[in-house]
């Protein structure tokens, strides 16, 4: 069977890692790793006082690499086969969220799902690139050898 990882990849998100990491970690995940980019705010703070109530690996990078080497970093430590990434800045996250990202990897329907909030199918007109998203979920064994040629790059830098 398929050992399913979620991973947060946060960067000054005080405001929303608490959510999203609770929720996060309450489903049905096997491994839950956050991956804190070196924060300068609160969120470190936050991760530690609730990882006692939390089953999460926590990795602390000393210094803001960008969100590409905060995935890898967190691509790197997991254990799992079908690797989920979660934007820290999300908010009312539910099951069926997760379900509807996981469901065709585990059903061999597809290779990558990317979830997509629908606000911004409304904003597309405004910023297409807007639809680039956070949230996506594919097998380890897919990206293990895009990540052993792009680690040392700057890959990743999202767009906004």
């Amino acid at each position: 069977m398929n050992k399913i990882t979620a991973i947060v990849c946060t960067y000054n998100e005080e405001k929303t890692i608490e959510e999203v990491a609770s929720t996060v970690a309450d489903y049905f995940f096997d491994e839950v790793i956050i991956v804190n980019d070196g924060s300068t705010d609160k969120t470190d703070y936050i991760l530690k006082r609730i990882s006692k109530y939390y089953n999460f690996k926590y990795i602390v990078l000393p210094e803001n690499k960008g969100k590409g080497f905060a995935m890898a970093t967190g691509i790197q430590n997991t254990n799992g086969d079908i690797i989920m990434f979660i934007d820290a800045d999300l908010s009312k996250l539910r099951e069926g969220h997760f379900l509807k990202l996981i469901t065709p990897i585990k059903n061999k329907e597809a290779d990558m799902v990317l979830g997509q909030p629908t606000e911004t199918l409304i904003n597309y007109r405004i910023n297409p690139f807007k639809s680039f998203t956070g949230q996506r979920c594919l097998l380890k064994e897919d990206i293990l050898p895009i990540l052993k040629i792009e680690r040392n790059t700057i890959w990743g830098r999202d767009i906004n």
